[in-house]
């Protein structure tokens, strides 16, 4: 009987799925529970990760026209009723703040909301901003010559989650959101499709998760939208992630919160709005897609630290001439662009190189006495393992470390490539759909969009958890793809 290997992190992804991803999460230094329910601390490296994301991302709306700015985190409760449908959507989860001062509890049980400091009105911390966005845009445009306007913010949102998971679904999280305003509907839409491609590129050429652009069903738009756009990926337990969304809110906003503008000819219209976001979810997203059962994979163009050079020093007085080569291999990496750092920490040095493991560095560099005196580095790739382990001189692997980082993201978009499409199927009746998932398949189902009409899709979609992800763009509306899902 052959024995079981050992891995980093317990339990594997067979064999308790949730919980790994947990473990992998604290293993790689990302984040832990906080005390405030439901919430999330991000500790330094989870922290960097998104700071990458951001200052990645931030530059390409910008580009596009898109000008950053901040709203306010609470919003008056009245913003939200104005607006039925999209009140509705978030009603259950919204954070309500009524008081604005505490006092001592004459009781002695601590401090309590002062009975005589209750607000006139109470606020509501922000679940997404388009009221309050919205607001501002009926004083800011006034004219056909003040549109387009396209805004965003960096920021966090509050949802009062009932069942939450680090980075996946916790009650805070941070995000962007933009809010941008249009003459007609052609410019709207124009605006929804061009920021998906803008995903579907930073997913793809960045994190290296690939999956499908598509519209969502009415069930599943964003409430007061008429139509949602997303863009769906499929982690390894063959559950799928809403990686991003952009919204075409037509008039809906617009008549709610008078958003309007002189035509050309003096006449007046309603404005055309979008929304669109994505969040820290895309950090959950890398570990479900990227990680294995030694920690996680981090994508080399997005990893806080691309090269983690390991001094492997031993009693014999070279430890001066050996730290002076890894400096001077990490200014060589940064001469070309590359995030390198030496770990010299005070400790052993397997030790280090499980800790790069389970952070996911792409790139390990071990230099001990030997490869300091042949003026080579001995270097490990973290998604191929030992069987990558090579041995080069200096000079050669500093002109091709950037080829080994670009190769390990190709192969790991690959990877995500294969297993979306390995874990699509093809249904043509709903008693495939219900064959599949009561087999135990995962995945994608990808069934006829007339399915839909069929009453007794309903019963089996209930049954096995699924829902609607979207109409994938690359069927023209043919298809609807279902799943279950984060």
């Amino acid at each position: 009987m052959s024995k079981k290997p050992r891995t980093a992190i317990t339990p594997t992804r067979e064999e308790n799925f949730p919980e790994w991803y947990q473990q992998v999460i604290k293993s790689a230094d990302l984040a832990e529970n906080s005390p405030v329910r439901g919430c999330m601390t991000v500790k330094p490296y989870g922290w960097a990760l998104w700071e990458n994301m951001v200052n990645i991302f931030d530059p390409w709306l910008k580009e596009y026209g898109v000008q950053n700015c901040s709203f306010p985190l609470l919003i008056p409760v009245d913003y939200l009723s104005k607006e039925a449908e999209h009140v509705e959507g978030f009603a259950k989860e919204c954070a309500v703040v009524t008081h604005h001062r505490l006092e001592a509890d004459p009781d002695g049980n601590g401090l309590r909301p002062a009975p005589d400091a209750k607000l006139e009105q109470p606020f509501v911390v922000r679940p997404t901003s388009e009221t309050i966005i919205g607001e501002a845009m009926s004083r800011w445009i006034q004219s056909y010559r003040d549109l387009p306007l396209q805004l965003n913010q960096w920021g966090n949102v509050m949802r009062w989650e009932m069942r939450t998971r680090m980075f996946l679904r916790t009650s805070e999280f941070f995000w962007h959101e933009g809010h941008n305003a249009f003459e007609d509907h052609d410019g709207a839409e124009a605006d929804c499709l061009h920021i998906l491609g803008l995903y579907e590129k930073f997913f793809t050429e960045v994190l290296a998760i690939d999956g499908y652009k598509g519209v969502k069903t009415e069930e599943e738009r964003f409430p007061g939208a008429n139509n949602t756009f997303a863009f769906e990926a499929m982690m390894q337990d063959g559950k799928a992630l809403q990686a991003a969304t952009t919204h075409d809110l037509g008039t809906n906003f617009a008549k709610t919160f008078d958003i309007k503008y002189q035509t050309k000819d003096g006449g007046e219209e309603l404005c055309h709005t979008t929304s669109w976001a994505f969040s820290t979810r895309m950090i959950g997203g890398l570990i479900m897609m990227h990680a294995d059962d030694d920690g996680m994979i981090m994508p080399p163009r997005i990893a806080p630290q691309q090269v983690v050079i390991l001094p492997v020093i031993k009693d014999d007085g070279t430890a001066g001439q050996i730290n002076e080569f890894c400096d001077k291999v990490v200014a060589g990496l940064k001469d070309k662009g590359i995030k390198a750092k030496v770990d010299d920490r005070d400790m052993r040095t397997p030790d280090k190189m499980w800790d790069a493991i389970k952070k996911g560095i792409p790139l390990r560099v071990e230099i001990g006495g030997r490869e300091m005196e042949a003026g080579e580095v001995t270097c490990v790739r973290r998604d191929i393992g030992r069987d990558s382990k090579q041995t080069l001189p200096l000079e050669k692997f500093l002109n091709d470390a950037q080829g080994m980082l670009d190769a390990m993201h190709d192969d790991m978009l690959a990877n995500s490539r294969k297993f979306r499409d390995d874990h699509t199927t093809d249904v043509k009746s709903v008693a495939d759909i219900e064959h599949f998932f009561s087999s135990g398949g995962l995945g994608f189902v990808k069934a006829p969009i007339e399915l839909l009409k069929d009453d007794s899709l309903a019963a089996v979609m209930k049954e096995h958890g699924l829902s609607t992800r979207n109409m994938p763009f690359v069927d023209e509306g043919r298809t609807v793809l279902i799943a279950k899902a984060y």
